[in-house]
């Protein structure tokens, strides 16, 4: 029975690394070096550059569960239309170092500040989606001579989600981590869409990557600590200091809640509710254009990207 138990999870080991060796990035990637907390770190990113100069500059910021591999499309259109996009893979994602460290959207906003340092980059206009609307923000009030426009595309954190979702340790989130899987990913990944496609299993394709990782203790660490930097490091109640230019666009059938598996059913089905919370963040801020999408769930460039990138575009221009 052992040896059965062995074999099949040894057999489950290899297809999930098939699986996710099927999701390459859609651009070459470079690196730069950061040294945090007396650690060497590498950052990956992607710099387009269509060669054009004097082209604005768009950073693209990636969400909690994702790296810069789901932005291709988007990449592609703004290119077309003559910017130069970056896309970093956030220090503790993607193919940037996994290290042990205390992360706060403080530290990756200057990181990235470092970057577009390093590139040369003065002004750019930030798009950040999920966890990366509030690293833009963050970003945004940290630098704001840097960021002349800010879209946020479903953003997590329009509700403080220390208030009301029950603390869990670093150990408890680490060991929740190390339990992960492949079918895990991809039940947790069906929850950001009203109707699952097939198409939409690459970017869980590109999460299980991971897996496969032989530090994959490392990465459990590190995705136990950005959870926690998610919990404890709201930026809700700063939203009304944002002064530059914001673009909205919500996914209006998005439930979105970071740790909503660990609440009553009852009390988790009462918050997450973007239509409300892009409508109050819409009033918060005044230089705010709201863009709703029906029935479009938690990732709209993925989901329905022709209704995402028309107001983009129009919102760049």
């Amino acid at each position: 029975m052992q040896k059965y138990l062995s074999l099949l999870l040894f057999s489950c080991f290899i297809v999930c690394i098939a699986k996710a060796q099927d999701s390459t990035y859609p651009y070459p990637s470079n690196q730069i070096v950061l040294t945090i907390e007396q650690q060497r770190v590498t950052m990956s990113y992607m710099d387009i550059n269509p060669g054009k100069e004097n082209a604005k500059t768009v950073l693209l910021l990636h969400g909690k569960n994702f790296n810069g591999f789901y932005w291709k499309r988007v990449i592609e259109s703004l290119s077309k239309e003559g910017y130069r996009v970056i896309v970093p893979d956030q220090v503790g994602w993607g193919k940037s170092d996994r290290p042990n460290i205390h992360y706060s959207f403080h530290n990756l906003a200057a990181n990235t500040k470092q970057l577009l340092d390093t590139l040369g980059i003065r002004k750019v206009t930030l798009v950040g989606h999920s966890m990366g609307g509030m690293l833009a923000t963050r970003l945004t009030l940290l630098y704001p001579q840097v960021v002349e426009k800010l879209v946020l595309e479903n953003p997590i954190g329009l509700e403080d989600y220390k208030t009301f979702v029950p603390y869990q340790s670093i150990d408890t989130l680490k060991q929740t981590e190390l339990k992960a899987t492949y079918e895990s990913y991809l039940a947790y990944q069906k929850t950001y869409y009203p109707v699952w496609k097939p198409e939409y299993e690459a970017l869980v394709k590109m999460q299980a990557q991971d897996l496969a990782r032989p530090d994959f203790e490392n990465v459990a660490l590190a995705n136990a600590l950005t959870y926690q930097m998610i919990y404890e490091q709201p930026v809700y109640y700063e939203f009304k200091n944002i002064k530059v230019p914001l673009l909205l666009i919500i996914g209006q059938a998005d439930r979105t809640v970071v740790g909503k598996n660990k609440m009553q059913p009852m009390a988790a089905a009462t918050r997450g509710q973007y239509p409300e919370l892009g409508r109050a963040l819409a009033k918060t801020v005044k230089t705010s254009t709201l863009v709703e999408l029906p029935g479009v769930g938690h990732i709209p460039h993925i989901q329905s990207f022709d209704l995402f990138i028309k107001p983009l575009l129009a919102f760049l221009k």
